[in-house]
């Protein structure tokens, strides 16, 4: 697997390319911005990029509305489409970020469900209860995220939310090469789910790289041979960040 021996660079578009936190809607082609800094990422040594959420979303980039489109703050498809080609001339492999735990309120099929209620065709892709009614007055209740309903949680053992989500993928796959994801809060998605996507990603794609983000625990769980290549190593990360920052180098050798 290419990524076990890559250099990676991580990049936050929204940020990066000083874009406004509120989706206002106005097409700027501000991720045209990454083409100007390759040649500094191929100095450094880096020989792959992973993107933080680049499709549109209500604001910060994890509460996405529509998986299909690259947000409007950072431009079009078209664009994306292009810095990818460029990367990959550069020998940059590219992984973008999979949020596929939860999306924003502003997701087109939670949409239909606040406007249609029992008659949407999409209730059933999330957790619902209409006897309920959630922190929005919306006359429905609603599972988000750890307590956080800005973020609606995704049901991910319904057939059409998992089929939209790999139909999505392979687009980004067709459209813009891409060589693997990283999964968002991978420590929370469905064993099943991830099970499927393997063998989805597996069939897409040689070496398609898939590392999730994981805290603590037993990482083994989710890093397999059925399910991840990969994933964050979070406790090794805050050992590292004690050992230097407070001189406990007993954390570390722990982690």
């Amino acid at each position: 697997m290419w990524a076990y021996e890559n250099v990676f660079y991580q990049i936050y578009p929204l940020g990066f390319c000083g874009a406004p936190f509120e989706n206002d809607g106005v097409l700027e082609h501000r991720i045209l911005k990454v083409n100007d800094w390759i040649p500094h990422i191929e100095k450094l040594g880096a020989n792959a990029i992973y993107f933080s959420p680049v499709f549109e979303s209500d604001t910060h980039g994890y509460n996405t509305r529509d998986y299909t489109k690259i947000d409007t703050r950072l431009g079009t498809n078209e664009d994306f489409q292009s810095v990818c080609e460029n990367l990959h001339k550069a020998g940059i492999k590219v992984v973008l970020d999979g949020v596929f735990n939860h999306v924003g309120r502003g997701f087109w099929a939670f949409q239909d469900v606040l406007e249609k209620r029992w008659d949407s065709p999409y209730k059933d892709w999330f957790h619902i209860s209409f006897d309920g009614n959630s922190n929005y007055n919306d006359g429905l209740w609603y599972e988000g995220w750890e307590g956080n309903y800005d973020l609606v949680k995704l049901n991910l053992r319904n057939e059409d939310v998992i089929q939209h989500i790999f139909s999505c993928i392979k687009g980004w796959v067709e459209e813009f090469d891409i060589d693997g994801l990283r999964l968002d809060v991978a420590y929370c998605l469905d064993h099943d789910f991830l099970r499927r996507l393997r063998s989805f990603c597996d069939g897409l794609k040689p070496d398609f790289f898939l590392v999730g983000e994981t805290l603590h625990g037993d990482y083994n769980q989710w890093m397999n041979d059925s399910m991840l290549h990969s994933v964050t190593n979070y406790e090794c990360y805050k050992g590292l960040y004690s050992s230097f920052n407070s001189m406990n180098m007993f954390e570390i050798n722990h982690s």
